[in-house]
């Protein structure tokens, strides 16, 4: 689970970041990127209901945010990160853990 902190939850935050950040997509999940301006690292999800219904969204994003906790350490203490799955994370979970740390990686590399 996240740290209190270190979840987005400003839409303001949400919108910068898919705005103005890198962006890494693959076929379940696009992973946007920036630096902030003040500690600490944040992460934010979107699942949207193209991914399912309800039981399926909150399963995603508990997934995501199992995901993204074990690699929170690894942040810059200004990043901002969002994770947008797409409707193929449920349709294909098992391929949700690759998606996941192929787009992460590449969108940290492209932010730094």
């Amino acid at each position: 689970m996240l740290p209190n902190g270190a979840r987005m939850r400003s839409s303001d935050e949400f919108r910068l970041t898919v705005r103005r950040g890198v962006r890494a997509a693959r076929p379940s999940v696009v992973v946007h990127a920036r630096l902030g301006d003040d500690p600490p690292a944040q992460v934010g999800f979107v699942v949207s209901k193209a991914v399912g219904n309800a039981v399926t969204r909150n399963r995603t994003k508990r997934r995501l945010r199992h995901l993204a906790a074990d690699r929170l350490a690894g942040l810059p203490a200004t990043a901002r990160v969002v994770v947008r799955a797409l409707p193929a994370a449920s349709a294909t979970p098992e391929r949700l853990v690759e998606d996941f740390t192929t787009a992460w990686d590449r969108a940290l590399a492209r932010m730094r």
